[in-house]
């Protein structure tokens, strides 16, 4: 029996022989305490080398990998592997936790690094990806995450000297990292020609922007900004592994084993060769150096750690060794000294003294070694080989004895007899040798009976017999030394064994858990006389347990440190200490043995503090000395509280059916009902599987819960309100200090704790994410800040919340058992106890996670079942209360004593100012003096004591009490039975509330003309109920059964009760005592109707479908109704008494006559005609509407019409109370939707005169009273939920433009493909042509005679010198994104100023002098903007970008934060949105931001942007949101319109609670699509929508509209918070009194309109804003307009093209203008220095290509249909037009000399026509056999010949005017062009980029000088070349800022500007050119 409990010894942790060298970095270093802190396997070590002492720190639970030291050096952080891997943050003095930070990485963490003032710590994942993130350490909290790098991360560090940057280093790359806002930005570090691209291995920061890194070829690469700027070469010969920085400089260790010292500046100091010295050896590798002062600490590869005095360089002192490479698996102990012997795969033999704690001995071999032995006499040492050979050396010099290769495979176990004379030799070939050792070990037999591979071997006490085990856990015994297999099992009954380390055998049968076949358990040892065992196994884990143990399951004590297996496990040989060896983790840990009689004094160990629970004693076995759990408990603990379908299911589970059933709904339903009800009293009161959750609140009212509601009752008037916020059973409540909040948990798949008010009951915070299931516990802090929560998943999660903010703090897996109290400790908020099944903890907080320890029991008990828990009069003091009677008191974690306080279980317990009180199973309220010593008073709970005052009756003497709380001068009590109860302090006890007992509840019946009801419930009792003003239970009675159903006779005299044995009775209605009763059937009786009228019949319906009729006057049976094939549900009699309507649990809806019970037929039609007495049915065409859509998951179990058959009342599966109209025909019908009740509402009653509704609840045992409030009738409160299952399939409205807004799909830039449809090779793939010299092998002179090769390029109107441009500078941005994107042109600087943004630029528009200034941080198109409007956040603008993935990486979306002023970025949002954010959105007080995705799901996200942190996320809608704006007043209520969708939301904590817009209050108003939202005071919210109209909503409820505010879409609204008057934009055409934007005042009741003077045909506005005196307008149109209110004058300030792309772009010969010509049929004429359009023509057609005349006197321009018109400039009169070709013409020129004209079309054709013939424009000739279609033509300067680039990405050159082709290369290369625009060529070859696989180079144009050429590609970047550029991939800058698709690109005269033009963003951008000085 004894292997029942854990043995009563244990080991602690002495030391640790090694260091990981192997795969890990810079991971040692020196503490403030000069001690060494590094880590080996999973335990990190400090070391003290002054007293030669280790303390360890046990909190990790795998392998740790990375080490770094806080910058006061007292702190360690520490990351492990794992699946689940965590960092520990711990004080290397006192190796206790200070934080965890867990839950983000995956795999493993790779480096870590602090910052310079140690606040955070950031940290490099294992992961694909792996992930970069920064924590606040100390809270536990992440700040921000990003994707690291494709390839590993080697190092990481921060800059020392500019704060938030970061560098992080690793497989071929080098990156630069800012912090901002929640945003890890990275850059790539550039290796330009300074040095090659390789891996960098290790970093260090320096000031100035300087970085010095560590690379693999040994060169020390040095850093300025992003750039290399030299290399320091050979600063070692291998890789180097690790820098340190240190006052004096940066020491350096390398591959090569050498450290190199370095000062400031990093020139060299000194070096110092490791393998030089004594103490080194070949093939030396550093890993980690550490210098501090006049010390160095080395690491090396080969798990060495070396400390180097710097002045004594060539003496290093060696202070820690052990194994490197391969696994260890050999360990044998010496048999009389303290000696340890191990070897190992790294070929080593090694002897460690276990006292000195030292490396004695150390011996090579040839082979790997897998097993030792060491003779009886200390003599001999035998080693097993991984080659099958076994060697014998001597102990004391390590000289070979002998050396013998018997075997191919290798030796795995070998053993000397006791006696000394055998050795035993175990093989992998499954066979073992016997040797004589005197015999010079002579082979004297084998033994060959097993058929796998020996693993273990045990000699007997008399070398008589060996035991073996196998591989397949076979265990056979031998006769020695012949090797004989013993088979009869007598002969090895007596033999006793000298070792015991066989792991199957009768003695160790326990050590394998009980159900289960895996063989991971490596090694054991047995120690006879301490009875003890200890194992070692795969997982890490060293465990003892007693000795022998016989039954499978066995209780052990377990101790972590090693990673993943531990090899061997071995007594010394006085069983002083044990030795474990770990495989992978190549260490030798030593372990001190304290057995039983020590543990008293080293007490102080016990409680090993560690995060996988180091000395549980977990088991599965029976554990026979535990007492028999509680029968209460046990029901609880089985309870699951598992749902098949969760509410928070049901929205998708609705969509899946809706997918479905697409076709069924097309009828128009009715409206949901008018009458609404309201909850008015609860029966009821959780006690049957909850505690301690009844309080009193601060002003005397009595706050519990029942099903999904909180309840508050004033005793005093017998009331009660309710917090509905829940949907689902609430499991726990918890009052915060002041009593004033109350904390309730609920049941759900991720269930929610709400925090609500008692007052004014409106939650302040919803907290949700955490837990699976369910909440079992709640508690507040003394201080009421934070609040604990334990889950109901299967490890019982713990959660530490700040519940104000909503943020999860700590969180940690709580027990594998069931806890059912958590309690907070008083005095040190950090601090908190759980307890439950067989279990008592005592936790505390660390950063983000909780540490626990396990009450020590000691002898003072064993682990009882915990009830309840609360804490003393000081921090260490708690009390706990057992399933056995007892009261625990705890000092610390350590038991103290116990006092036996109840017979059965403690369930409650409450502190006092000075005492205690505690309740039990057995009734009893005890209260206690402060330390238990004296039971001061008991109260029992007996009827007896009943005050007359009470509400109701006590069932039951001495009820099990479940909740105790104090106040008011009372004992409020709360019973397993659902009562109630005060007790005055000096006796008297009085019932307030009660419901029934446990068990379902389902009969349910109303009084014909009384307002009372009867109940009765599978708890056996029959219970009348008052409805009305007092509210309490009248009488009771108890049955012999539980019942499921009752009806009051019409006169109110009789009560039927059917009861479950198929038996029912009729009682006196008033005095409940029996009339009569009957048992004719063996079910359940399911539903009992007395017919109307003077009640003659009684139908009685059971379970076994049958329908007894009985005459109620002669008490016979009359009838037997036949026919039903299921069991029947309800029954109900038709007005007359004649006929019955039944329904079954099959859907069957029958029809049966009476008395005689005849099946009828009735058609469905003639059902609805009769007149019914009664109607509970839920069947038929009448009710086919309350079938909700996920019907198939969800029964309506009962249902009950008014006396005025208006109103049907239904219950279902859900929990849901629903209303509809009666009759509910067609599918789906609209209804009032009430959650107050959990699970099943099994039956709902109206009452006899429709004044109150009574519903029951199955599972949550309560009763709700709901009064009814008819359609007229309605106070201002809170409306229920009303809504049906589909939404409404009505369309919401259509316009051209919402729909191209809602269907428009965002990429991004790096995803855009090209926009010209060109095929073949791209140019830099082609092969080169060699040229003419080349091709006739001609070697020119470097000096030739010959005349100079002509100019490439004209270089006409460029001054004396040419001067190239070095770079381009955004000056001016003519556009503005108006055509998909609101509310996006604001006013800033008091209307000096206007923002507004196109493309990925946000732009700063000065109103009186045009000139703009740029945000351009943004790296892909912005979609929305926003302005700060708080005074405190003056000039502050969000912006929201496209993205790709929300997976944080550089091109996810994010929002940018900025100083529209300077420009400044305050903070990024990486956002979660995928695609895009749609909308954003300051708060009242500026600190919160809000923003809308474009995700599938529409995410909103709440954010605090100066933080970067998210507070609240959730799925806005399932269709697109437009806007989402929040209230000018509040910080936590928003609005968002969308696709027929408008909701209300509200922030409480982190959750988004929302509301559905109302509609029924105004008649006909149907859902339409809102497209924009404005705010009134009194909470009025003004909604826009694609009709026109304007709706109007008071708090959700839509209470009016404003028909035809315009006449259509009404796109922007503007709320001005001056005065708040209203201004709105729609799209209208312009007439007299209309107007596209009107001022209203504050209600919406009054307008002024204006009318946009643009000429355009419909005004589209879609931004509106106000300032003073003067109205802002963005419109479809992409002008920006400036309205003045007084005179409504127009003022355009900003003019665009409306759509584009812009393909025609020219730019005047000798002017500062340019042409641009687009797709929305206008060429528009720019003016560069008045930055503004001086004229535009509309030509009616898409415009291609425009062109000046050399004189620019003349334009022409192309046309997508193929015609070409030449236009005058003077006069802008037609001079000639001409179409010879149908389809576009994509480039038009005119010849130098003016003669000619070139026409290019898609035609493949370039035409050509002379201009000296007048305007009749006749071809006169055209080019043959161009390949594809014309992109770009250039005349030559002699306009002689034409160069045309084409679609495949070949370029042609032809004769003018002949269009002959060119073939000839000579030629081609003499030729002088007046202008270059091409994009293809040799000279061009290096503008084309390894990138370009589906984007292209679209346009080019080379300077006026000649000497610099511009492109535009389709990623929408401009780029800057030297021109000309053959070499492929030539160098160039970057310019960013047009969407993509950069379309055209042009220098203007002077080569002073660049102009740009856009595709996709329709805007023109102008460059400056900054020209390098001369």
């Amino acid at each position: 029996m004894a292997a029942r409990s854990a043995p009563n010894c244990h080991l602690r942790l002495e030391w640790v022989y090694g260091y990981r060298g192997h795969q890990c970095r810079n991971n040692l270093y020196y503490t403030a305490a000069k001690e060494i802190v590094y880590f080996v396997a999973g335990v990190g070590v400090v070391y003290s080398p002054r007293e030669h002492r280790q303390k360890f720190y046990r909190g990790h639970s795998d392998d740790i990998i990375s080490l770094a030291l806080h910058p006061e050096r007292v702190l360690v952080a520490t990351g492990q592997v794992g699946k689940e891997p965590y960092i520990c943050v711990w004080d290397s003095y006192t190796v206790q936790t200070i934080s965890v930070l867990k839950d983000v990485h995956t795999h493993g963490i790779a480096c870590l690094a602090f910052d310079l003032d140690g606040q955070r710590l950031v940290s490099v994942g294992l992961d694909s990806k792996n992930a970069v993130c920064v924590w606040d350490w100390k809270r536990g909290k992440m700040l921000s995450m990003a994707p690291g790098h494709t390839d590993r991360i080697f190092d990481i560090s921060w800059d020392l000297y500019q704060p938030n940057k970061l560098v992080s280093c690793g497989v071929k790359h080098i990156k630069f990292w800012s912090l901002c806002g929640n945003a890890l930005t990275p850059k790539r570090g550039v290796f330009g020609k300074t040095g090659d691209l390789q891996t960098i291995l290790c970093l260090a920061c320096a000031r100035d922007e300087l970085t010095y890194s560590g690379a693999l070829n040994g060169d020390i690469y040095v850093w300025k900004g992003i750039n290399l700027i030299r290399t320091i070469q050979g600063a070692h010969t291998a890789g180097i592994f690790s820098m340190n920085a240190c006052e004096e400089g940066f020491a350096t260790g390398g591959r090569d084993g050498c450290i190199r010292l370095w000062d400031l500046t990093f020139k060299p100091i000194t070096v110092i060769d490791l393998r030089e010295t004594d103490q080194g050896y070949k093939g030396l590798s550093v890993r980690s150096v550490c210098w501090r002062g006049d010390h160095i600490l080395v690491g090396t590869q080969d798990s060495e750690i070396f400390e180097i005095v710097v002045h004594e360089r060539n003496k290093p002192f060696l202070i820690m060794q052990g194994h490197c490479e391969g696994e260890l698996w050999a360990l044998a102990v010496h048999p009389t000294k303290p000696l340890a012997v191990t070897g190992s795969d790294d070929r080593s033999v090694r002897i460690w003294s276990l006292v000195d704690h030292a490396l004695i001995a150390r011996c090579n071999m040839e082979e790997p070694i897998r097993c030792a032995a060491v003779n009886v006499d200390g003599i001999h040492l035998a080693l097993g080989m991984k080659d099958g050979s076994f060697t014998v050396l001597r102990v004391r010099d390590m000289t070979e004895v002998v050396h013998i290769k018997d075997r191919k495979e290798a030796i795995h176990e070998l053993k000397y007899s006791p006696d000394g004379t055998y050795l035993a030799v175990g093989c992998n070939d499954s066979s073992v040798d016997i040797y004589g050792v005197a015999q010079r070990y002579k082979k004297l037999g084998e033994c060959v009976e097993s058929l796998s591979f020996i693993t273990h071997l045990d000699w007997s006490s008399d070398s008589r017999y060996l035991q073996t085990n196998d591989g397949n856990g076979k265990r056979l015994f031998y006769r020695m030394p012949g090797g004989k297999e013993v088979t009869n099992k007598e002969e090895i009954k007596g033999v006793h064994w000298a070792s015991w380390t066989c792991v199957s055998g009768l003695e160790v049968n326990g050590i394998w858990p009980k159900y289960s076949d895996i063989n991971d358990i490596n090694s054991v040892d047995g120690n006879y006389i301490g009875q003890v065992l200890v194992t070692a196994d795969d997982y890490g884990i060293i465990k003892l347990f007693r000795y022998p143990c016989l039954r499978k399951g066995a209780k052990f004590k377990k101790y972590i440190g090693h990673s993943a297996h531990v090899t061997n496990v071995r007594w010394s040989h006085d069983y002083q200490w044990v030795i474990s060896i770990g495989g992978a983790d190549h260490s030798v840990f030593q372990w001190k043995f304290i057995p039983e009689r020590k543990l008293k004094d080293a007490l102080h160990i016990a409680p090993q503090e560690s995060l996988a629970d180091s000395n549980s004693d977990e088991s599965d076995s029976d554990m026979s000395d535990v007492p028999e759990l509680d029968s209460e408990i046990e029901q609880e603990t089985q309870l699951t509280y598992r749902r098949q379908v969760y509410k928070e299911d049901l929205p998708q589970l609705k969509e899946q059916y809706k997918e479905k059933q697409k076709s069924g709904t097309s009828k128009r339903r009715e409206r949901a009902p008018g009458n609404s009800i309201r909850l008015h009293f609860v029966h009821g009161y959780r006690g049957y599987d909850c505690r301690s959750n009844l309080f009193y609140t601060q002003i005397g009212e009595i706050v519990y819960h029942v099903a999904a509601v909180g309840v508050i009752y004033n005793r005093q008037q017998n009331t009660q309100r309710f917090y509905l916020g829940h949907d689902d059973d609430i499991l726990c409540l918890a009052l915060h200090p002041l009593k004033d909040y109350v904390a309730t948990g609920q049941v759900g798949r991720d269930p929610s704790i709400h925090i609500w008010d008692t007052e004014t009951i409106k939650p302040l915070s919803v907290l949700k994410g955490c837990h699976q299931y369910g909440v079992c516990a709640v508690d507040f802090s003394a201080d009421g800040k934070r609040l604990a929560s334990v889950g109901i998943d299967d490890s019982h999660t713990i959660v530490l919340w700040d519940w104000k903010k909503g943020e999860k703090l700590s969180i940690a897996r709580g027990s594998k058992d069931k806890i059912f109290v958590v309690k907070m400790n008083p005095y040190v908020p950090d601090k908190l106890i759980t307890a439950g099944i067989k279990h008592v903890k005592f936790w505390r907080r660390a950063g983000g996670g909780l540490i626990g320890r396990k009450g020590y029991v000691g002898t003072l008990g064993k682990n009882d079942t915990m009830m309840c828990a609360v804490y003393g009069w000081t921090e260490e003091m708690a009390f706990s209360g057992t399933s056995t009677g007892d009261v625990c008191i705890w000092r610390d974690v350590f038991l103290v004593k116990t006092v036996k306080a109840h017979d059965g279980p403690v369930f409650s317990m409450h502190a006092l100012e000075k005492g205690f009180v505690t309740g039990g199973k057995d009734g009893i309220v005890a209260l206690w003096d402060d330390s238990f010593e004296r039971c001061l008073k008991t109260y029992a709970i007996k009827r007896a004591a009943l005050a007359p005052g009470s509400k109701g009756l006590l069932l039951e003497d001495n009820p099990s009490i479940r909740a105790i709380s104090l106040g008011h001068g009372h004992i409020l009590v709360g019973t397993k039975n659902g009562e109630i109860l005060e007790v005055d302090k000096s006796g008297p006890i009085t019932l307030l509330v009660q419901g029934h007992m446990e068990g379902e509840v389902w009969g349910l019946a109303t009084h014909p003309y009384l307002p009372i009801c009867a109940t009765v419930s599978d708890d056996k009792t029959l219970r009348i109920w008052d409805l009305s003003p007092s509210h309490c239970m009248l009488a009771v009675r108890k049955l012999k059964k539980g019942g499921r159903c009752c009806c009051f006779s019409p006169d109110g005299k009789a009560l039927a009760v059917g009861l479950n044995d198929g038996s029912f009775l009729m009682a006196n209605a008033d005095t409940l005592e029996d009339l009569v009763s009957f048992h004719h059937r063996k079910d359940i009786i399911s539903d009992i109707r007395f017919s109307p009228g003077s009640g003659k019949y009684l139908a009685v319906a059971s379970h076994d479908s049958f329908i007894d009729i009985y005459n109620v006057m002669s008490s016979k049976r009359v009838g037997i109704c036949k026919g039903a094939t299921s069991y029947i549900t309800h029954v109900d009699w038709d007005i007359r008494g004649k006929l019955l309507q039944v329904n079954t649990g099959a859907k069957e809806q029958l029809f049966f006559e009476a008395p005689r019970g005849k099946k009828q037929t009735i058609p469905s039609v003639e059902v609805e005609k009769i007149c019914w007495a009664s109607w509970t049915s839920v069947l038929g065409l009448c009710c086919e509407g309350i079938w909700p859509v996920v019907g198939e998951v969800t029964d309506i179990t009962a249902s009950c019409l008014t006396s005025d058959k208006m109103v049907l009342a239904t219950g279902d599966d859900l929990g849901f109370v629903k209303l509809f109209r009666y009759p509910a025909k067609g599918k789906f019908g609209k209804f009032k939707r009430y959650v107050a009740h959990s699970t099943h509402v099994t039956n709902v009653r109206w009452t006899y005169d429709d004044s109150m509704l009574v519903t029951l609840g199955g599972a949550d045992m309560s009763l709700m009273v709901w009064t009814n409030e008819m359609e007229g009738y309605r106070e201002k409160r809170p409306c229920d939920s009303e809504e049906s299952d589909t939404d409404s399939e009505e369309d919401g409205g259509y316009d051209s433009d919402v729909t191209r807004e809602n269907e428009i799909s965002y990429t991004i830039r790096a995803l855009s493909t090209n926009i010209r449809p060109m095929f073949g090779v791209k140019p830099h793939l082609q092969g080169k042509e060699p040229s003419v010299d080349e091709r006739q092998g001609v070697v020119r002179p470097p000096v030739s005679r010959a005349p100079p090769r002509p100019e490439k390029l004209q270089t006409n109107n460029v001054g004396k010198k040419k001067r190239p441009i070095e770079d381009l500078v955004l000056e001016l941005v003519f556009g503005y994104r108006g055509r998909d994107c609101r509310n996006n042109v604001h006013y800033l600087n008091d209307g000096d100023d206007i923002i507004y943004h196109t493309a990925s630029v946000g732009i700063l528009h000065n109103v009186a002098t045009g000139t703009q200034s740029f945000y351009q941080e943004h790296n892909d198109d912005i979609l929305c903007l926003t302005v700060n409007q708080h005074p405190k956040f003056i000039n502050i603008v969000a912006t929201g970008q496209v993205g790709d993935l929300a997976d944080m990486s550089a091109t996810a979306p994010s929002i940018h934060i900025w100083d529209a002023v300077n420009k400044q970025t305050l903070s990024i949002l990486r956002c979660y949105h995928s695609k895009g954010v749609c909308s954003v959105s300051f708060s009242a007080t500026g600190k919160l931001l809000l923003s809308v995705g474009l995700d599938p799901e529409h995410t909103i996200t709440i954010w605090r942007w100066q933080e970067g942190a998210k507070i609240a996320s959730r799925a806005g809608h399932n269709q697109r949101i437009f806007v989402a704006e929040f209230r000018p007043d509040s910080d936590s209520q928003f609005v968002s319109v969308g696709v027929k969708h408008v909701k209300f939301w509200t922030l409480a904590g982190r959750a988004l609670l929302s509301k559905k817009g109302l509609l029924s209050a105004v008649e006909d108003a149907r859902m339409q699509t809102m497209l924009a939202v404005a705010f009134g005071a009194n909470n009025l919210t003004f909604t826009g929508t694609i009709s026109g109209d304007v709706c109007v909503w008071k708090d959700h409820i839509l209470c009016r509209i404003v028909a035809r505010a315009h006449n259509g879409p009404v796109f922007a609204m503007y709320t001005t918070l001056r005065d708040g008057l209203i201004v709105t934009g729609g799209k209208e055409r312009p007439s007299k009194e209309g107007g596209a934007v009107k001022l209203w005042d504050q209600e919406l009741r009054r307008c002024r309109a204006f009318r946009l003077e643009t000429g355009q045909v419909t005004d589209c506005v879609r931004s509106v804003c106000r300032g003073k005196g003067k109205i802002l307008v963005g419109t479809r149109n992409a002008e920006i307009i400036e309205v003045g209110e007084k005179n409504a004058a127009c003022n355009i300030l900003v003019n665009g093209h409306v759509d584009g792309p812009i393909w025609g772009l020219v730019t005047h010969p000798s002017r500062d203008f340019f042409l641009s010509a687009a797709e929305d049929g206008t060429v528009r004429l720019w003016d560069i220095a008045d930055k503004k359009m001086l004229n535009k023509v509309n030509l009616g057609h898409a415009a291609r290509t425009v062109c000046y005349s050399p004189e620019g006197d003349m334009v022409a321009i192309g046309m997508k249909n193929g015609e070409f018109i030449i236009l005058l400039v003077s006069s802008l009169k037609i001079w000639g037009k001409k179409r010879d070709r149908r389809c576009a013409i994509h480039d038009i020129r005119f010849s130098p000399d003016s003669r000619f004209l070139a026409v290019g079309s898609s035609e493949n054709s370039v035409d050509f026509y002379d201009l000296t013939l007048g305007p009749t424009l006749n071809r006169i000739s055209y080019c043959r056999d161009i390949p594809s279609f014309v992109i770009q033509m250039d005349f030559s300067a002699d306009s002689r010949h034409l160069q045309v680039s084409t679609g495949c990405y070949k370029r042609q050159v032809y004769e003018v005017p002949s269009g002959k082709p060119v073939m000839d290369h000579a030629t081609m290369d003499r030729i002088t062009w007046a202008t270059w625009t091409s994009i293809l060529g040799d000279e061009v070859m290096g503008i084309w980029s390894r990138h370009a696989e589906k984007a292209n180079v679209n346009c080019a144009c080379v300077s006026h000088s000649g000497i610099s050429l511009v492109t535009g590609d389709d990623f929408g970047m401009v780029k800057l070349f030297d021109f000309p550029c053959p070499e492929k991939f030539a160098k160039h800058k970057r310019f960013l800022g047009h969407s993509p698709h950069v379309t055209n690109i042009r220098f203007t005269s002077g080569d002073r500007h660049v102009i740009s033009a856009g595709g996709d963003d329709c805007s023109l951008f102008v460059w400056k050119c900054v020209h390098m000085p001369h």
